[in-house]
């Protein structure tokens, strides 16, 4: 049931196939080396706040925790990007969400 409570763990249900596919790329192992930042910044929007500060950097605040990111150079984030994403989103309970998306696409 989706209500108004809020949870201290996040709810997969909230996340669309774009969101669940982006995360699963975040927590690949070993690490993706194309998950664009436009993927990631719109799934930390779903699942928290993203806002752009006047230094270039990006204020994420998901669940508990908060991390300021720089946008890539690129259009795809880099390997720390990527492993501070997994730190922070592990922080704020998606490490278990992950591991529950993988064993449902194992049950099919």
């Amino acid at each position: 049931m989706k209500g108004v409570l809020m949870s201290t763990s996040p709810e997969p249900v909230d996340l669309n196939n774009h969101h669940r596919d982006t995360l699963l790329r975040i927590f690949q192992h070993p690490t993706s080396h194309n998950i664009e930042w436009r993927d990631v910044a719109s799934l930390l929007e779903a699942i928290g706040s993203i806002e752009e500060h006047h230094d270039g950097k990006f204020r994420v605040h998901v669940g508990p925790e908060i991390e300021f990111l720089d946008r890539p150079k690129n259009k795809d984030i880099d390997v720390q990007q990527v492993v501070d994403l997994r730190r922070m989103l592990t922080g704020a309970g998606y490490a278990k969400v992950v591991e529950e998306l993988e064993a449902k696409g194992t049950e099919d």
